[in-house]
């Protein structure tokens, strides 16, 4: 694709991380288990990347996959919402900005579509089709791809001696996915990662396109996320097959980031006239914008306080606390309980939640609070007085609860 041809060192660094495999290159696809066929030469890592950034360009994607999801334990799910069962589907992606990506389930398919920066998302359960914009980046142009050079090997071989302080990596290994000769890296943190255990990633070694992604947690030969591909082939793709389709029945809702549109007016109109909105940070400059008083002791569970920031929670405003280093750490949000949000109406007795996921109680020095926990991660949610607490972190139950406990008033 002309993305991987045009992009910088760092953000070829960031499909490695998988963030834009992930989330933004809208190709990701999988590391399925390695199939029968052709594989690669092996190449050093370096080389490898090189080569799939100065790969030739592919007109589209069409993909058959199969999505996994084991986050949330099954016992806390209710229904069939393929995001949250996992479901087989299809991918088409385009060289014009657009996408479309279907997940196939009993009540509907679920379906998300980006086209140049608008996106659309079907929710089968609801009958319904969220459309919106995802946030420019500022400065960002149609043209700006095309100004950035790709790095020689030497200057990617640079930046991944920085990228291997803190993270271990084996491979590009050989191998072969839905019949296209892949490289696959294995990536895991070198210090305290929390509840993550690796991130795998494959390529496409001809073509240069993202072939997908596999999260596991500490421990644990299962993954806990993945999106594999069963059959992919490269080709023009069609524009209906670009488009949603859903039910002429279907409500439409579009989400407009108000809050968001208008903190980038204040900060367009600073910085035209020299000035640039400074960040409040520290226990005292974050307390005298609070309307309630602030809990942010030095240290919480044995963790080292390392900021304290001020947020903009839809107008109303938070803090954000974080302790510890890397994916170990903890954060705590506090802001008014007015603000905060309610339960769902017609959410489950286990806490309410979205459609399709119940989640527990937990009693937190006699506060009711709700509390998720996943295979990466614990997040809780409880209320005391006229503050509410949000915990999280990649730390099992057991941790977030005794990080809660201990800044939690008793109710």
């Amino acid at each position: 694709m002309k993305f991987l041809r045009t992009v910088s060192t760092q953000r070829l660094l960031a499909i490695l991380a998988g963030v834009i495999v992930a989330v933004a290159g809208g190709t990701a696809i999988a590391v399925a288990a390695s199939g029968s066929g052709q594989t690669p030469p092996r190449e050093g890592l370096a080389q490898a990347i090189h080569q799939a950034a100065t790969a030739p360009e592919v007109s589209g994607i069409t993909a058959r996959i199969h999505f996994t999801n084991n986050l949330i334990a099954s016992s806390d799910l209710q229904g069939t919402d393929p995001i949250l069962n996992g479901a087989s589907g299809r991918l088409w992606v385009s060289n014009d900005g657009r996408m479309r990506l279907e997940l196939q389930g009993q009540n509907g398919d679920a379906q998300v579509t980006l086209d140049n920066g608008k996106y659309s998302i079907y929710d089968p359960m609801s009958n319904t089709v969220y459309k919106g914009s995802l946030p420019q980046e500022e400065g960002s142009s149609k043209n700006k791809a095309s100004t950035d050079k790709i790095p020689s090997v030497a200057q990617i071989q640079t930046q991944l001696n920085q990228l291997m302080q803190n993270v271990n990596i084996v491979g590009p290994t050989p191998r072969n996915v839905a019949g296209q000769p892949a490289y696959k890296v294995q990536l895991s943190p070198k210090h305290d990662g929390g509840l993550l255990g690796d991130v795998q990633l494959a390529w496409d070694a001809a073509h240069g396109v993202p072939l997908g992604i596999a999260v596991y947690a500490q421990g644990s030969g299962t993954p806990v996320l993945e999106l594999k591909a069963t059959q992919i082939s490269f080709g023009s793709v069609s524009g209906s097959d670009l488009t949603i389709q859903a039910p002429s029945s279907a409500k439409t809702v579009r989400v407009s980031p108000a809050a968001d549109r208008t903190a980038s007016k204040r900060a367009h109109s600073a910085t035209a006239h020299g000035k640039r909105a400074a960040e409040i940070t520290g226990p005292a400059a974050v307390q005298a914008k609070l309307p309630f008083a602030l809990t942010a002791p030095d240290t919480l569970v044995g963790l080292n306080r390392q900021s304290v920031q001020l947020l903009d929670w839809g107008g109303s405003p938070a803090a954000l606390v974080t302790y510890g280093k890397g994916l170990g750490g903890i954060a705590v949000i506090e802001q008014s309980a007015s603000s905060s949000g309610s339960s769902p109406k017609g959410g489950s007795e286990n806490g309410g939640g979205p459609s399709g996921l119940s989640l527990p109680t937990v009693s937190i020095n006699n506060n009711s609070g709700q509390e998720l926990a996943t295979a990466l991660g614990t997040v809780i949610r409880v209320s005391s007085g006229p503050v509410s607490y949000t915990v999280l972190g990649s730390v099992p139950p057991t941790a977030a609860e005794a990080a809660a406990r201990a800044l939690v008033p008793a109710g």
